[in-house]
């Protein structure tokens, strides 16, 4: 304790304070000297908890206090009381363990050394602080001990029909399979569906929130939702793991605004303060709309944030990492976030990088006269600048832009630094002016962007950079969500900066593809060059697409074209055919000796001809399960006749796992109804098998089976 107090004195002599950030889950906290240290799952009694405080406070009400004798000796009598109430707890070899424990297991990951003297402020990284030197940086978090492995995992054989309930319900108990087939009944109901969020808040009502919370985890939600909170969906995480099937976890928390609000605050924060914006020449595809400000409209299979201020955005980048700390816990580096961008900055930066994009793809389709993305015509730097030689285009501004433009020995990659995108010193309205091949000048592809929007998108950036580099440090990856159509240019640039900032030794942060999208095959193929090109891990998530009624109709309403494939046909075409160019390059990467991973690829799809379709291509290129390169997913609560029997036979499966309070998940629970109104053949199957597995149970004496796997995820 002596050497405590020195620590203390050294603090007040010196004027110094130090701060951390960061946050840690199950876990209690002590604060010594001004810093602040966590005891990871152990519980901390009272009388130690009340040593927690901070110390830069006592720094102020000190300066506050020293003017009367009377305000001196009550600090002095504070600090005294903390000391008893350590030496009441703690016997001297106790104390140097904690003390070992506080010098020595700091969790937080981001330091600061701070002059509480205004006149000498300034900030120190922990890299200048000697005694942290030898801390790995990536041992700031805590991590949880490996699972047991069992010493014989089970494995068994695949049936590509999907027909064997007891593969497909054996996780289940049979309680489980009796409400997951009154559930389905219900959604066969259509006018108990279509009128569902109604039906809920009038039973709401009616029952009391007690009543109707019992109600609903005996329902809807039991079967949908894994729990209310991090510790609640543990036994389900585990369970999940015991029979070979891994997590994407999911914050479900849903606003419940009415259509009026939703309109209100989209075209607001999608609309820009500047005076600057020619609204006569944007392309009215990256245009707000109040017709379509709701972007629920139409839309059953996805989640709509809307932005209501900086402050919300901080706190739903918190909740991601939330999941992130909980995925990491409970899965121990398997596990995947997923999370939304819109979730995380205003949508009219979204917009107007979007519209930049597009307008940078028409820019250079008129210089060389092609169809088509930058980097896929490998023209180089040289043959740009002779092209403007030859307009009479060659001054200074030139000169810088054509610096800037990013290449490689195969051509230019992009006409923009795009690597800076992921910095917080990145500025949009600075970057993206071109020559004019008609002026000879330089003009702007986006609008004066003034400097309040510019910091909003620095802060969008920053909390994205912050997510990343959390899932990176608990070993956890990032699916980054697609949205629509006038986001989706922006998010997936941004998340291609991410990849090849962060994917540098595996996949971490991975990409959504919309495949009902006709440009799906090109947008995939010109961001695997990329990787290529740029040497990342690329990951990819492919899905079918959750808005194509919201993007058919905005199309026909705002005069652009229909962004969608015309018949499902079509997609599942655009689906097959692009999930077979990422299993060929796979294969090329295999055949020459190089990391297959380089390449990651999730199937995310309830349709099982697409699973059978990605199951049979593995094993003609010869991509085992083993290669962990292709993983399967599917929405907890629907299609577990595939993920199960997948998870069991050695593949890699995923359920996508919401959780959280029943209250405020009413809004995802109403989105599943209707998503399963609008798959009744799934249904029927999934009840077939359903009631195949509950009266085998009957006939076996089975009706109390407790499941118990001894799976391994692959």
């Amino acid at each position: 304790m002596a050497f405590l107090r020195t620590i203390c004195a050294q603090r007040s002599t010196t004027n110094l304070v130090y701060s951390y950030s960061g946050s840690s889950s199950n876990s209690s906290s002590l604060g010594v000297g001004g810093k602040y240290y966590y005891f990871i799952g152990s519980k901390v009694p009272s009388s130690v908890r009340q040593l927690s405080y901070d110390a830069s406070d006592d720094n102020d009400n000190e300066s506050e206090l020293k003017s009367t004798s009377s305000s001196s000796r009550r600090l002095h009598h504070h600090r005294h009381q903390l000391q008893q109430n350590h030496n009441q707890y703690f016997q001297p070899h106790q104390q140097k363990q904690l003390l070992a424990k506080v010098l020595f297991a700091p969790v937080f990951n981001h330091r600061q050394l701070v002059h509480t003297d205004a006149a000498k402020s300034q900030t120190v990284t922990a890299a200048t602080i000697e005694e942290e030197k030898a801390i790995p940086k990536k041992e700031a978090r805590f991590r949880p001990p490996a699972p047991k492995i069992p010493e014989n995992p089970q494995r068994d054989p695949l049936d590509v029909g999907f027909n064997d309930p007891l593969a497909a319900f054996k996780s289940k108990t049979t309680w489980e399979l009796v409400r997951a087939y009154v559930v389905y009944m219900i959604c066969s109901f259509e006018k108990i569906v279509e009128h569902n969020m109604t039906l809920m808040k009038l039973a709401n009502r009616v029952l009391g929130n007690k009543l109707f919370t019992v109600l609903m985890k005996a329902t809807f939600y039991g079967h949908f939702v894994a729990g209310e909170d991090q510790i609640k969906i543990i036994p389900t995480l585990e369970r999940l793991r015991s029979f070979g099937v891994k997590p994407i976890l999911d914050y479900s928390v849903e606003e419940d605004i009415s259509q009026e609000e939703a309109e209100k605050r989209e075209v607001e924060a999608s609309t820009s303060t500047s005076s600057f914006v020619n609204k006569e020449d944007a392309l009215p595809q990256y245009q707000v709309d109040k017709t379509f400000a709701d972007r629920r409209y139409k839309v059953n299979s996805a989640r709509t944030y809307f932005y209501l201020n900086e402050a919300t955005c901080e706190r739903n980048m918190e909740v991601f990492i939330k999941c992130l700390e909980a995925v990491a816990g409970a899965t121990f580096g398997t596990g995947i976030t997923a999370i939304k961008l819109t979730a995380l900055g205003r949508p009219q930066l979204l917009l107007q990088l979007s519209e930049v994009i597009s307008r940078a793809r028409q820019y250079f389709e008129e210089l060389v006269g092609g169809d088509g993305n930058v980097l896929n015509y490998h023209k180089t730097i040289n043959d740009l600048e002779k092209y403007y030689v030859s307009l009479g285009i060659d001054n200074k501004e030139v000169k810088n832009f054509l610096k800037n433009v990013t290449s490689d020995k195969e051509g230019i990659l992009h006409l923009f630094p795009w690597t800076g995108i992921v910095n917080d010193e990145f500025q949009l309205s600075d970057t993206f002016r071109v020559p004019d091949p008609k002026t000879g000048q330089m003009r702007r592809l986006i609008s004066q962007i003034p400097p309040k929007e510019e910091e909003m998108f620095r802060n969008m950036i920053r909390r994205l950079n912050t997510i990343v580099k959390t899932a990176e440090e608990l070993d956890v990856r990032i699916m980054v969500d697609a949205e629509q159509t006038y986001f989706q240019p922006a998010i997936s640039r941004i998340t291609l900066e991410m990849m090849r900032k962060y994917n540098k030794d595996k996949a971490i942060v991975f990409n959504t593809y919309q495949c009902y999208l006709r440009e799906a095959f090109r947008e995939v193929t010109t961001d695997l060059e990329q990787a290529k090109r740029q040497n990342f891990y690329f990951g990819a998530k492919l899905v079918r697409g959750a808005y194509m009624e919201q993007e058919r109709a905005r199309a026909e309403a705002l005069g652009y074209p229909d962004p969608i494939n015309p018949n499902f046909d079509a997609t599942t075409d655009m689906y097959h055919k692009t999930l077979t160019e990422c299993l060929r390059r796979i294969k090329i990467l295999k055949d020459c000796g190089e990391d297959a991973k380089k390449i990651g690829i999730m199937v995310a799809s309830h349709n099982e001809d697409t699973v059978r379709y990605a199951i049979q291509k593995m094993k003609e290129i010869g991509i085992s399960p083993e290669d962990k390169v292709i993983c399967f997913g599917q929405l907890l609560g629907m299609c577990d006749y595939i993920t199960f029997p997948l998870g069991q036979s050695g593949y890699s499966a995923y359920k996508y796992i919401p959780y959280g309070p029943v209250q405020e998940v009413l809004p995802y629970l109403s989105r599943r109804a209707q998503e399963n109104k609008g798959v009744l053949q799934k249904i029927r199957k999934e009840k077939r098998l359903l009631l195949a597995e509950i009266f085998r149970r009957m006939r076996t004496g089975q009706l109390f089976y407790k499941p118990k796997g001894n799976y391994v995820p692959i």
